[in-house]
């Protein structure tokens, strides 16, 4: 079977073009897509998995996504807030599979959650420091902002991303990171979408939206509604915009989510550190349990069927957070983030 690039071409694309700089022809790398052809079979060896800890010690880990290009994780280490703002900083950190060894890649990032660029050279983060979107070129640690603003007005605090091949950025914005901040959004955490540096909101109607992810067709935005108890999903239009919003599958508490090349969504739960598997039609596969605190999921591996998730024990302060990071392989290969 000819070898396939991952989705996360579509980022280095989608960088490009908030930044307002040509394009490259993204034809080459949509037609290469992220997943091989199927037909697939089930995702889990069994409806009840427990996934194992390869590295722990953490404050807070959030948005694993997987580098191709080193066969690496990144993730994004949060720590207790700080100032008279109480604003939560992060770093980003890189996870060797080969050395099982973590490093920081990204200090003071701000970071939550991630997409990395095809060639590896900068991610996608929704960065709470600042309430927006940004880049980051990961030699040089330089930051570019891809979303500051929706209306003259601030974000919540941006809290997971999605990227299509078409260069649009979908991302989430509950409050949990805003700490003392005004308000900007009248009360509302919204689902918005970047396409071309022009900021699109999609729907501020479910309270505290957190994972957000696309199906391998690119034509249905799934969303976790982590205070509404559902998953919801909106379909896809060629340009990026969505339509109507439908139900998806009841689910309490979700917080980051991710998706396999047969469309299977993964959920992960906060609270019971719990990540729960569905069919593309709803129905329940089978729950995958990693530490106590699930908190995001990305597919890796040189086959792309390891899943990482990230869980743990929340700080009581001082930064005495236990967050660890879980691997399970499973059937089908699945994406980046």
């Amino acid at each position: 079977m000819r070898a396939v690039k991952p989705r996360t071409a579509a980022v280095a694309v989608a960088v490009l073009a908030v930044a307002g700089l040509a394009l490259p022809d993204a034809s080459a790398s949509v037609a290469d897509g992220p997943c091989p052809g199927g037909p697939f079979g089930s995702p889990l060896p069994s409806p009840a998995l427990t996934a194992t800890k390869v590295g722990g010690g953490f404050n807070f880990l959030e948005g694993p996504t997987w580098d191709a290009a080193t066969q690496t994780l990144l993730m994004s280490n949060m720590y207790d807030g700080t100032g008279a703002q109480n604003v939560q900083p992060a770093d980003i950190l890189r996870y060797t599979p080969a050395t099982n060894t973590f490093t920081t890649v990204i200090r003071n990032a701000g970071s939550n959650g991630l997409a990395i660029s095809a060639d590896g050279t900068s991610v996608v983060a929704a960065t709470h420091d600042q309430r927006s979107v940004s880049s980051y070129d990961l030699a040089t640690g330089t930051r570019t902002t891809i979303a500051a603003t929706y209306q003259g007005r601030l974000f919540n605090s941006p809290n997971d991303v999605t990227v299509a091949a078409n260069g649009t950025v979908y991302f989430t914005d509950p409050n949990f990171q805003r700490g003392n901040r005004p308000d900007q959004m009248s009360g509302r955490t919204g689902v918005f979408r970047v396409t071309n540096g022009v900021v699109t909101l999609i729907d501020d109607t479910i309270r505290q939206p957190n994972g957000i992810e696309l199906s391998p067709d690119g034509r249905t935005l799934y969303v976790g509604g982590n205070a509404s108890g559902r998953i919801y999903r909106y379909p896809v239009n060629a340009d990026g915009s969505t339509g109507p919003r439908s139900d998806f599958t009841p689910l309490g508490g979700t917080d980051g989510g991710t998706i396999d090349c047969a469309g299977n969504v993964y959920q992960t739960t906060f609270g019971d550190g719990k990540v729960h598997v569905f069919s593309p039609d709803g129905q329940s596969l089978g729950t995958i349990s990693a530490g106590r605190n699930a908190t995001n999921l990305a597919f890796g591996g040189p086959d792309r069927r390891t899943l990482y998730i990230t869980s743990g024990t929340p700080s009581s302060g001082g930064n005495t957070g236990n967050f660890g990071l879980y691997t399970v392989h499973l059937n089908v290969p699945g994406w980046p983030y």
